[in-house]
């Protein structure tokens, strides 16, 4: 089992950098937003600093929303999805490795530069540590419920928005649950509850995510 997930993963992380420029998109997607955004609101630190973690989310949001294709779209298109299905191998397996291989390339370059964004977007310490931490915990959620939605999508020819208007129903409570964490912390009250609710929701989506994602891909190759 170790070895089979190894295998996928690696597989996935040398196609993604092998595809530099379709890498570097969503990044170079949330810094234009995260440099532009001040300059449309104008930079008064106290309006960044109250709209700064909202910001940051919906960039973070949107720009998962581009490399979601790189989940199943390539090898569907190929062939290797089918491969995958009839080895016989347990694509529980396969998918939670294309899984984290996803939220790796996606999110630890978002996760990285976090605290740039806080300086840029004014936030203190405390408010850029608890985005940081919703971020660490609501960015796995993101990949887990991508892996949903394009499951059921593989197929379609032209999905176009349809992914993400499946992920509706679980990106707006995340969102407001992380952003309610870091404006606890602005406000010096405790956001641990915020952030329970959130690895609450990880965990659940951790646990049934693949199996739906399996069910999602047999019923699309049908």
């Amino acid at each position: 089992m170790t070895t089979l997930f190894y295998g996928v993963f690696k597989r996935d992380l040398a196609l993604a950098f092998r595809q530099k420029a379709e890498l570097a998109q969503p990044l170079l997607f949330l810094l234009i937003v995260i440099t532009l955004f001040p300059i449309a609101v104008g930079p008064g630190p106290d309006i960044l600093q109250r709209i700064g973690p909202g910001v940051i989310w919906v960039a973070a949001i949107l720009a998962s929303l581009l490399g979601m294709d790189r989940l199943f779209k390539e090898d569907f298109n190929d062939g290797s999805l089918e491969q995958m299905m009839l080895s016989g191998h347990p694509l529980y397996q396969l998918v939670l490795a294309k899984i984290t291989a996803h939220w790796l390339v996606c999110f630890i370059p978002v996760l990285l530069l976090t605290p740039l964004f806080s300086i840029l977007l004014n936030q203190t310490l405390t408010m850029a540590v608890a985005l940081f931490l919703s971020l660490l915990l609501g960015t796995p959620l993101l990949s887990l419920m991508a892996a949903i939605a394009m499951g059921l999508t593989v197929g379609v020819p032209k999905g176009g928005l349809l992914p993400s208007l499946l992920m509706l129903p679980v990106l707006i409570p995340l969102l407001i649950f992380a952003t309610s964490a870091v404006e606890s912390a602005a406000m010096g009250l405790s956001y641990t509850p915020q952030l329970a609710v959130i690895g609450a929701m990880f965990l659940v989506a951790l646990a049934l995510a693949p199996l739906a994602t399996v069910y999602a891909l047999k019923v699309s190759q049908h």
